[in-house]
């Protein structure tokens, strides 16, 4: 990025998304009922890309997924998946089209097996097949041997691969991640950390939202970061040492 494109990236007014975007978001607004939570946020993700969305917390990085998946109140702007325009659609069209939301919270189902939990959503009429049961449990090998076990006996870390594998089955192949690393013992994060790089290599497109820094700085093609509802700082990953102290100034790294 030249210092032409850091200055429109100062100001929010990020680079062009390029005609075939994953994802494209372009002067998104956004309300909880009268509260304005995002100012004009524009980003995109280019197929097999993995983009991380940083910020402290507060900043409106949760708010742009659920954004994304019309999760929120009122919302102006542009959001295409695909080339598609998202924002008027109601959230199981948008679902439909191969969007896969794994939120902070997970929605592990206590009284269904692992196996019953991952089976549960059904597959996705987008063309792509996404992961067989094979496929996920070499991904994620705890959930073949856990396979049986309640969802409410699983860890925290067996948990979060459910909530990822769940959506990996269904066929969506754009990803909205919401702190997959947090709280998590660091094997799990490592274990994380290479499905996602596996991911990225089968070419799923990924919108990632982090607090663990060095977890996304190593899996992340380009990098925003936001802060009171704004994209700030828009980094390729070769550029994030000579930004250190932009980041370190935003995120306290």
């Amino acid at each position: 990025m030249n210092a032409a494109a850091l200055d429109r990236a100062a100001t929010g007014d990020a680079a062009a998304a390029p005609a075939d975007a994953a994802l494209a978001i372009d002067d998104l607004h956004a309300w909880y009922g009268e509260s304005h939570v995002l100012h004009g946020v524009s980003l995109h993700v280019r197929p097999g890309e993995t983009v991380c969305l940083l910020g402290r917390n507060g900043a409106g990085r949760t708010t742009t997924l659920r954004a994304v998946m019309g999760l929120t109140g009122r919302r102006s702007g542009s959001i295409r998946v695909a080339g598609k325009d998202v924002i008027g659609l109601p959230r199981h069209r948008i679902a439909a089209l191969g969007v896969g939301y794994c939120p902070e919270e997970r929605g592990i189902f206590a009284s269904l097996s692992t196996r019953e939990n991952l089976l549960l959503p059904p597959k996705l009429d987008t063309g792509f097949s996404g992961l067989d049961e094979d496929e996920i449990h070499r991904l994620f090998p705890n959930l073949r041997e856990r396979a049986r076990s309640p969802g409410s006996r699983l860890s925290g870390g067996e948990q979060q691969m459910l909530a990822l594998a769940r959506i990996l089955r269904t066929g969506a192949r754009l990803l909205l991640l919401d702190e997959i690393s947090e709280g998590l013992a660091p094997v799990i994060v490592q274990a994380l950390g290479r499905a996602m790089r596996e991911l990225r290599n089968k070419g799923y497109s990924i919108l990632l939202v982090e607090q663990n820094f060095r977890f996304s700085a190593r899996l992340a093609d380009r990098f925003y970061v936001m802060e009171r509802g704004r994209i700030v700082l828009e980094l390729e990953q070769a550029q994030l040492q000579q930004h250190r102290d932009e980041l370190q100034a935003l995120l306290g790294v």
